[in-house]
């Protein structure tokens, strides 16, 4: 299928806003994962590439992301609601933690969270160190505190020759553990998708429905939020999910107590987003194809739903299109990502 002139037009105004980067590598870590600094298609990642020590704060970050010592029972990992198998997020609707406590969101992907303006869906946490320590002491989650912390990891000999490695002397803290775990989150990034390659100039990386999505893409607004190179603006916004259940999730409001943040929630990216299901900030909807429903019924009306949703009346092939166009976005990097073969003893 060729293109036309008015369809290469269309995708070239949307690729105009992306600035494709060359994948620039560093040094391997001692994970032997080669750690990227800049994906095709996302900005370079905000760490000091070639600075001594960062590959080793990494590492140590890597192993404390994975170690489910850090909760109280000794069950729960960061890994644990964000897991490599689900594209760093997780396949059921909502996380479990200690002694099988079960939270009220589906715990968010870590892929890409480095480009965030917040952290988690009410937004907050500011960075991914303050983000970082939200779980640990959550008391559903992780249930510890800053000196079981630091009382259980310093107990660990094979912590302290990590803690010296990355910071210079074997000392443990709650800053050091949450800016370790953070530098790590930070190198879970996804770049080089079809989507990329194809606005980099390679025709054949997207399909013919890939390609048309992205018309569609703009046409129902999808780019009002979802903009730019990680597809997410990080503002909040009420879709309507859960405002018609008996006691709806309040969202941003539970934090400010405006009420006009009574049910937004912030805008997630869609890098790899077929890989996470299931979606929304409830997990209430199984699949991409139920999201596309979704968004043309025009979310579900509320006191408080975002003037930009309504409905679409997208055709069935338009709707197929998107979904597909979606599907181009998987991408490279945070495989990478994987956990340590052993533990520190």
């Amino acid at each position: 299928m060729q293109l036309s002139c008015k369809w290469t037009g269309r995708v070239a105004a949307l690729a105009a806003c992306v600035v494709i980067l060359a994948c620039k590598q560093t040094p391997t870590s001692s994970a032997g994962k080669v750690l990227r600094a800049s994906p095709m298609g996302l900005d370079p990642v905000p760490l000091p590439w070639g600075k001594a020590g960062l590959a080793e704060k990494i590492e140590l970050g890597r192993h404390l992301f994975f170690d489910a010592r850090l909760s109280a029972d000794g069950t729960v990992s960061c890994a644990t609601c964000h897991d490599p198998l689900s594209a760093f997020s997780m396949s059921e609707r909502f996380a479990t933690g200690i002694h099988g406590q079960v939270g009220n969101r589906k715990p968010p992907t870590v892929i890409n969270a480095v480009y965030n303006r917040t952290q988690f869906w009410d937004a907050r946490a500011a960075t991914l160190e303050e983000q970082a320590a939200g779980p640990l002491m959550n008391p559903v989650e992780m249930g510890m505190t800053p000196a079981l912390v630091v009382s259980t990891l310093s107990a660990i000999p094979g912590y302290q020759v990590l803690f010296r490695k990355a910071f210079g002397d074997p000392v443990v803290n709650m800053e050091r553990v949450t800016e370790a775990i953070a530098t790590f989150e930070k190198t879970v990034v996804s770049g080089n998708s079809a989507y990329d390659r194809f606005v980099a100039g390679d025709r054949g990386a997207m399909s013919p429905s890939q390609i048309r999505g992205i018309a569609v893409f703009r046409e129902g607004r999808c780019n009002a939020c979802h903009e730019g190179k990680a597809f997410s603006n990080s503002a909040m916004a009420n879709l309507g999910v859960g405002t018609d259940k008996p006691q709806p999730d309040p969202g941003r409001f539970a934090i400010t107590h405006d009420e006009q943040d009574w049910g937004r929630f912030k805008t997630p990216g869609l890098r790899d987003v077929a890989l996470r299901a299931p979606y929304m900030h409830d997990g209430s909807l199984k699949t991409l194809e139920d999201v596309v429903e979704f968004y043309d019924k025009g979310g579900i009306p509320n006191r408080n739903l975002d003037n930009r949703i309504r409905p679409l009346h997208l055709t069935a092939e338009k709707k197929a299109d998107l979904v597909a166009f979606l599907r181009s976005l998987n991408g490279e990097g945070w495989q990478d990502a994987t956990a340590p073969e052993r533990l520190p003893q």
